[in-house]
C-alpha cells in the first residue's frame, strides 16, 4: 500500500505534514471501499457522487489504482470495481491471523453437530466481516460470503459482539439511523438497547429475519478477548425456529463450542 499511496502522492502533488492525515491516502482508500461495497462495477460519475471528491483528482486516483491493479474497468474503460491486488490483500489477512486459521476446524464439528451453516466473523467498529463459512449440506441457499460486511444490529453476530459493550459504548458507535434490512429489522436505538440486555441475560443472540426474510440466526462470541471481538453463529430457515426446543437446542451446542474454542486459544497463549 505504501507505493500506491506514494505514486497516489506524486498524481496529486499532496504534500501534508506528518502529524496530519494524508488526503491523497484518505482518498484512495475511500474510493475502494466505496466500490468494494458497491454490487455493481461504478462511473467516474457515480463515484464522484458517492465520495465528493473533484473529477480531476478522482480520475488521477482512478488511473493509478488501475495501473497498480487495484481497480479494473470493465472492456468500455468507463466503469470501475476491484482489481486482484486487492484480492490479494484480503487473502493475506486471512491466512496470518492466528484465529482465523483455527477456525476451519471449529466450524466443522459446529456444522456437524447443528446440521445448519455456521459463520465467523469479527466485528469492525458498528459493523461485522464475515471470516470463515461453511454452509449447510442440507440447506440450498445464499450464504454471506468471507469478506462481507453488514451492519451489526441486523445480524445475530453482531448483537452478540454489542453485547459485550456498556450501553453508553453501544450509543456512542451506532449510527443516529439504523438501516432497515427487513420488516423485522431493528432500527429504533432503545429497542436495540433492549435487546442487547436480553443477550447478556441469555448468553446468545437471536436475530429473526431482521437481516435476511426466511432465515433465523443465533450467534455466541468466542470470550479469548475481553471484550470479545469475535462470534460464531448457526444460520438457518425460519421455519426451524418453530420445531419444538430446537432453538435452545442449537443455542447449547453454539456457546459450548464458542467456550471450548476460546479456552483452547488462552491455553495458546492467543490475544
Amino acid at each position: 500500500m505504501r507505493d500506491t499511496v506514494s505514486m497516489v502522492n506524486d498524481v496529486t502533488g499532496a504534500t501534508v505534514s506528518e502529524s496530519q492525515p494524508v488526503k491523497s491516502a484518505e482518498r484512495t482508500i475511500h474510493i475502494l471501499e466505496t466500490l468494494a461495497a458497491s454490487p455493481t462495477r461504478m462511473s467516474l460519475g457515480e463515484l464522484q457522487e458517492a465520495c465528493g471528491y473533484p473529477r480531476s483528482s478522482l480520475h488521477a486516483l482512478l488511473r493509478t489504482l488501475k495501473e497498480l491493479r487495484w481497480i479494473e474497468a470493465d472492456e468500455t474503460g468507463s466503469r470501475y470495481g476491484i482489481g486482484t491486488h486487492a484480492l490479494l490483500t484480503g487473502t493475506s489477512y486471512l491466512d496470518k491471523d492466528s484465529v482465523v486459521s483455527r477456525a476451519a476446524a471449529v466450524l466443522e464439528a459446529l456444522r456437524s453437530d447443528v446440521r445448519h451453516t455456521v459463520h465467523f466473523a469479527r466485528r469492525d467498529e458498528d459493523s461485522v466481516i464475515y471470516l470463515a463459512s461453511r454452509g449447510s449440506k442440507l440447506e440450498v441457499r445464499r450464504m454471506h460470503r468471507v469478506g462481507r460486511k453488514l451492519p451489526c444490529h441486523v445480524t445475530a453476530l453482531g448483537q452478540a459482539l454489542l453485547a459485550e459493550l456498556t450501553t453508553d459504548e453501544v450509543t456512542a458507535l451506532l449510527p443516529e439511523k439504523l438501516e432497515r434490512y427487513t420488516e423485522n429489522t431493528i432500527v429504533d436505538r432503545d429497542a436495540l438497547i433492549a435487546e442487547l440486555g436480553q443477550v447478556r441475560r441469555r448468553g446468545w443472540s437471536l436475530e429473526q429475519e431482521q437481516g435476511t426474510v426466511g432465515v433465523v440466526c443465533i450467534a455466541t462470541v468466542v470470550p479469548y478477548r475481553i471484550p470479545a471481538t469475535d462470534a460464531l453463529s448457526v444460520s438457518m430457515p425460519a421455519e426451524v425456529a418453530s420445531y419444538p426446543g430446537e432453538l435452545e437446542r442449537i443455542a447449547a451446542v453454539l456457546t459450548d463450542h464458542a467456550a471450548a474454542w476460546a479456552r483452547e486459544l488462552r491455553a495458546e497463549g492467543v490475544r
